[in-house]
């Protein structure tokens, strides 16, 4: 054994080589080479400890930075504990960082010696640096001894209003650790719970839902406030916390909303003397029957985006989504998404495999299209084989069993055997279920018989068997066949499902089944106990059948079962003579034997394994299993009437004081970003100020920058913050467009629109319907020979909080005229199209609309010295560069501007350089400020970076802007 406790194997082979080096270079020639490749690790432990206990940092930190390193490798470091806890008192921030990492991982462990640094945990609750306090909560609450419960509750509750949401999200964390620990403090901490929900940091959201599961799930009156601004935040919150928001969501629809599933049964057909007005206003009334509540279709549309997630938890999770609460006509949506994750890893496969089994037996029209996606590779392990051979079987229908047939024919030649099985009982599946190819497969089975692979024939009998049981009466030269069988068969499980067809059936072929008794007399003892049952059977069906060929040889073979050594066998021989042999000790069911023994028997149902998983929520563990899990939550039934929707109604303040919470988060960050600079105190009385004088629609925008911006830790938060400060400390201001574009871009086409043709571009017009809406100039023209009338926009299907204002309604358009009219839509920074119906007096057409990036934008004019200022505060995570190659004729000052105002609505900023050119503008919506650098190299090429608050738009900036320079 090592010094630090581990074995040699524990270690890793890679640690030998290592540590022999280290024994020849520090064992003393007294010391044999051997004892020094055990005590090299002590040696080496022992410098450690002394370079934690140096007087200098910087040998502290090469410690640390050393066993944290052994740490991230697996190895033991625990008997350092006492070394590095002595440090977490230390000046030195990134010493105190490494030793936090330690104690992360060894407090659990050595809980006593943590327990007497808790004073120094307490203390670093209040540390200036977010990490710091973060660190410090998450090993406090690893120490799990009961007489610190009141220190951690005191601890949670004082982080949960900590002004960083990185540690109010360990705060979330900490919940459920001490709940684990004592689940009497529940009330306490779900009042913490519920402070934390109301929370708008995305950072925040899914570590707070992830508690409230563990400690309250049945307490859904919690999420009635928040559901909204939950659904609204989904896609901004990172992934893992996406899964668990979706989860909890699901289970909150299932309690709040009625089945979109209903199907309105009151309908009867027409009556005789009914018109046909009064007919259609019937059918109306059935369509009218159910409409979506708002909130309902709110979680739909919010969740449908992340279907593109690069994480396949999240697009397994928002697919459960769709399944469990969307309406039928919606969820096939969700298909394409989870065939794109078969190209993911094994793991994956199995469970997305697993779930797309259980969706196709109900549901086949939603995964037909992706057919081939499921044909089976020659790398697939077993375990994805089998469960595409499912998904097939259950898409097979009379349009593709030709095709799968044939698939299924090279699937029984493989190698593998237990996918080989698997594939017949699949063909006997498709038999089943389709009856125009019933003799086809059964033929193909029998075929089968003659293979070579014994677990292929022994497969194919087992399956016979059960299709004979359909329609037996046209299969007796089949059954003949498989006698014939009998005697090279050797697998158990065929034999006796031969032996039950022949016993069955036994008057069918009179001739053949007594000579298969007299041959299977003579191997009995040898034979398999499942086997010996069969023949036992199989005896009793003749005697009561053709007792004068067969009385004897039957009561040869009651004899051999009485003294078998298995209990069954002797127990069904006794149970088998007593009924079928007539002595005056018979009961009273002796007279009734013939018809117990061959009674028509039932077909056996075919069914799919995944049947009966659907009462199990897709995408659980539960469902994987196939069996309830310990902490499952089961969804509950659609309600029969909906609940009250109001209680989801959140009351927005309107009093000038309150305006101070709308900027309560970004103050958070902004003081957390200054707290270690001079003038703190000069910026606070800055942010008071501006407070006082902002507006409503100000306050609404700053807290909604910090919500996307708080998904950060400090060093991020940093930069995610600035929104507020660069309002306050910049001069700059809104400035009129430079150039506006000239192209258009087909809205709907004239063979679409019947006649009816629309184009759109965008006027970069600012403020005309409000200061967050894009200005869009529509222009609709007549390209029929009939007036059209009351043209019109419709059923707006805009994502979350995007705004349309629309035009009035053009009352008529003759033949050949057009009109160009305005519409606004306040996009939210975002891309996504704008989609609504625009419609005429007869007809209604579905159209969207989509900016360019570039048309988010208004310009901004400020100085070269608050440009660099501005962009000194926007680096790291808000900054996104690329070097482009610059056509020669784009390289003189006057070409960049051009080109670049023409693709983007950006304001030009002076430069005292030639060949950098500096342009700024701001989101319409949120007002976040956006730089734009382009710097002109000597070889033809240019640096382009663009700085943002919103690194979302610089990255779909950059791409849209990258080949302006490039192209001639």
């Amino acid at each position: 054994m090592s010094g630090n406790g581990l074995s040699y194997s524990e270690q890793g082979g890679e640690a030998a080589p290592e540590l022999g080096q280290e024994a020849a270079t520090t064992t003393t020639p007294s010391i044999p080479a051997a004892f020094g490749l055990f005590c090299s690790d002590i040696k080496k432990n022992e410098d450690l400890k002394q370079m934690l206990e140096s007087s200098k940092d910087s040998a502290k930190l090469d410690a640390m930075k050393r066993i944290v390193g052994m740490v991230a490798k697996g190895k033991n470091a625990s008997e350092l504990f006492p070394a590095v806890v002595k440090n977490v008192a230390s000046k030195n921030i990134e010493i105190k960082k490494l030793v936090y990492v330690y104690l992360m991982r060894y407090a659990e462990e050595q809980q006593d010696l943590a327990l007497l640094s808790i004073s120094t945990f307490q203390r670093a609750l209040k540390d200036p640096n977010q990490l710091i306090r973060a660190s410090a909560l998450r090993v406090l609450s690893s120490i799990r001894v009961p007489i610190i419960v009141p220190i951690m509750m005191l601890a949670i509750k004082e982080a949960s209003s900590d002004l960083s949401p990185y540690v109010r999200k360990n705060a979330a964390h900490a919940i459920q650790k001490l709940y684990s620990l004592d689940p009497e403090q529940k009330e306490m901490l779900i009042e913490v719970i519920e402070k934390l929900l109301k929370d708008r940091s995305t950072l925040v959201a899914g570590s707070v839902v992830m508690a409230f599961e563990e400690v309250c799930p049945e307490r859904i009156d919690l999420i009635h406030k928040n559901y909204r601004k939950l659904c609204n935040l989904l896609v901004d919150v990172e992934e893992w916390g996406q899964v668990v928001i979706i989860h909890m969501l699901t289970r909150y629809a299932r309690t709040q909303f009625v089945s979109p599933w209903k199907v309105v049964e009151e309908y009867s057909e027409k009556n005789f003397y009914e018109s046909d007005e009064e007919q259609k206003e019937k059918d109306q009334k059935v369509k009218d029957t159910y409409t979506m509540d708002p909130d309902h279709r709110l979680l739909l549309q919010n969740t449908k985006p992340l279907l593109q997630s690069r994480n396949a938890a999240v697009v397994m999770a928002v697919s459960q989504l769709y399944w469990h609460l969307a309406p039928k006509s919606e969820a096939g949506i969700v298909s394409k998404s989870l065939v794109r994750l078969l190209r993911s890893n094994r793991e994956v496969q199995y469970i997305v495999l697993q779930n797309i089994a259980t969706m196709s037996i109900q549901r086949k029209g939603m995964f037909e299209p992706y057919l081939k996606s499921f044909y089976v590779r020659s790398t697939d392990p077993t375990m994805i084989k089998t469960l595409k051979l499912e998904i097939l079987t259950n898409l097979a229908n009379e349009a593709n069993i030709s095709t799968l047939l044939r698939e299924f024919q090279t699937y029984v030649k493989s190698q593998d055997k237990q996918f080989a099985a698997a594939t017949i009982q699949a063909i006997g599946r498709c038999a089943t279920n389709i009856t125009e190819v019933t003799d086809t497969c059964l033929n193909g089975l029998v075929c089968l018989l003659s293979n070579k692979d014994e677990i292929v024939v022994a497969e194919s009998v087992v399956v016979i068997k059960k299709l004979l049981q359909t329609q037996p009466a046209h299969h007796g030269e089949i059954i003949k066949h498989m006698a014939k069988l009998l005697d090279n068969i050797t697998v158990p499980v065929a034999r006796a499902s031969i032996l039950w067809l022949i016993g069955e059936y036994c008057e069918r072929v009179p001739k053949i089944a007594p000579d298969v008794l007299r041959k299977t007399a003579k191997s009995f003892t040898n034979e398999d106990d499942l086997v010996k049952l069969q023949i036992l059977n199989l005896g009793a069906k003749l005697y009561l059948t053709n007792s004068k060929q067969t009385k004897l040889l039957t009561q040869y073979v009651l004899n051999l079962g009485k003294y078998d050594q298995s209990y069954d066998i002797r127990d069904r021989t006794r149970f088998i003579r007593q009924l079928i042999v007539p002595n005056e000790k018979s009961g009273a069911l002796s007279k009734y034997a013939k018809k117990i023994f061959l009674a028509q028997k039932p077909a056996p149902l075919l069914e799919s394994p995944f049947k009966d998983r659907d009462h199990f929520q897709l995408g659980t563990l539960s469902h994987t299993l196939n069996t309830q899990a310990t902490g499952y939550l089961e969804l509950s039934d659609w309600p029969e009437v909906a609940p009250d929707p109001s209680v989801r109604n959140v009351e927005i303040a309107e009093s000038v004081p309150d305006s101070f919470g709308g900027f309560t988060c970004l103050l958070s960050s902004f003081f957390l970003i200054c707290s270690d600079s001079e003038d703190t105190e000069k910026k606070k009385k800055g942010i008071s100020k501006k407070i006082t004088t902002s507006n409503s629609s100000d306050t609404e925008s700053a807290s909604s920058e910090e919500s996307s911006s708080d998904s950060k830790s400090e060093s991020d938060s940093k930069s995610d913050s600035e929104p507020g400060k660069s309002r306050c400390t910049t001069s700059s201001k809104v400035t009129t467009q430079v150039s506006v574009p000239t192209k258009t871009h087909e809205l709907l086409h004239r063979m679409s629109g019947k006649g009816l043709a629309a184009h759109y571009h965008f006027s970069r017009q600012p403020g005309i319907f409000g200061d967050r809406m894009v200005s869009v100039q529509v222009t609709v023209t007549n390209t029929t020979d009939h007036k059209i009338e009351n043209i019109h926009i419709e059923e707006k299907k805009l994502p979350s909080g995007m705004r349309m204002h629309e035009f009035s309604p053009i009352e008529c358009l003759e033949p050949a005229g057009s009109v160009t009219v305005s519409v606004g839509i306040d996009f939210c920074d975002s891309t996504q199209m704008a989609s609504f119906q625009l419609c005429t007096k007869d007809d209604c057409f579905n159209v969207s609309i989509q900016p360019p990036v570039g048309e988010l934008l208004l310009p901004v004019t400020m100085s070269e010295k608050d440009f660099k200022k501005e962009q000194g505060m926007l680096t790291g995570m808000n900054e996104t560069s690329t070097a482009i190659p610059v056509a020669p004729q784009n390289s003189t000052r006057l070409v960049v501007i051009e080109k670049l105002v023409k693709a983007a609505n950006l304001g030009v900023v002076p430069s005292g350089q030639d060949n950098i050119h500096r342009f700024a503008a701001k989101t319409v919506h949120s007002g976040s400020l956006v730089l734009v650098t382009v710097e002109l190299k000597e070889s033809s090429t240019a640096q382009l970076v663009i700085n943002t608050e919103k690194t979302v738009i610089g990255s779909v900036l950059l791409r849209e802007l990258k080949p302006v320079l490039s192209q001639g």
